[in-house]
């Protein structure tokens, strides 16, 4: 008795996730995933049709306070994209108030992370995260909204669901696959903050990342054809156009270099403020002192 009460206590204490089914990686499923990602897509222009006073740069702020909401409460990678999608879906089909963005993407989030998570995001942790802009109360109204609008549909396709289908396909080893998915996740999230990828589908955006990964990381993969290269054996799986799926990866590398280029000149700005700081408390002219 004493035994199973122990062993009880233990298991209590993990967080219990769903190990990844290889079934899921038949070919069947990726083409289903394919044929139903066009449903769940938004509008790229919704700025100019539905959008009154929310403008793409305020989409950026959000979209940017968003990911580090996630990253402060090591959300699952997948809770980040839906809860984007989810935004842009909705921004899609109502038009809303700059006052009330930052709720709207706490209730997708909120979404989200019930979708994915085993332990979701809180009420109580997104009122905080956002300096209790907006209360509980709030958030449970724009998260009905948000489902209302929607048709409660919010299981969309994402990037990230295509990213295991093609490093199967790719055959890429076991040992590799971590860091080619670290760096693929992470152009998708570059493409996620920019609302000039929305013209393309989930699809092409994840075989983009992958192949801008793999040239980053400057890895030989053998596909499936010797006589195809990788990016034309992704763009052949998902039925587009190769210059397509290129020029989707030449925008990521670029958006990389702006974005690294963006954090040095943050980091010089720190750096120069924390200077300037030092020296102000430290008077270095002063030659004698009277006591």
């Amino acid at each position: 008795m004493d035994e199973d009460r122990q062993l009880l206590c233990w298991e209590a204490g993990l967080e219990l996730r769903a190990r990844r089914d290889p079934v899921l990686l038949q070919s069947r499923v990726l083409q289903e995933l394919l044929d139903t990602e066009e449903r769940y897509r938004p509008s790229a222009s919704y700025f100019q049709q539905v959008q009154e006073e929310v403008r793409p740069h305020m989409r950026g702020l959000l979209v940017r306070w968003m990911m580090e909401v996630c990253e402060e409460h090591g959300c699952e990678p997948e809770v980040f994209p839906l809860a984007v999608s989810c935004l842009d879906r909705f921004l899609s089909l109502r038009s809303m108030e700059k006052k009330r963005l930052q709720v709207l993407g706490s209730a997708c989030l909120l979404l989200a992370s019930k979708l994915k998570e085993t332990t979701p995001l809180s009420t109580e942790t997104l009122c905080l995260s956002s300096d209790f802009l907006f209360s509980a109360p709030e958030l449970w109204s724009l998260e009905l909204l948000v489902l209302n609008t929607l048709s409660w549909d919010i299981g969309a396709v994402t990037p990230l669901v295509f990213v295991q289908h093609f490093l199967e396909l790719l055959y890429i080893p076991q040992e590799r696959r971590p860091v080619v998915c670290k760096h693929t996740e992470t152009f998708i999230v570059l493409s996620a903050h920019d609302c000039s990828f929305l013209v393309f589908p989930p699809s092409v955006i994840a075989a983009a990342s992958i192949c801008a990964a793999m040239t980053g990381l400057r890895l030989g993969v053998p596909s499936a054809s010797a006589d195809m290269t990788i990016t034309a054996l992704l763009a052949h799986t998902i039925q587009c156009d190769v210059d397509a799926v290129t020029d989707c990866q030449e925008r990521l590398e670029r958006a990389l270099v702006t974005c690294l280029r963006e954090g040095q000149r943050y980091q010089a700005r720190v750096d120069k403020a924390q200077d300037r700081q030092q020296r102000a408390g430290t008077p270095t002219d002063v030659l004698h002192v009277h006591l």
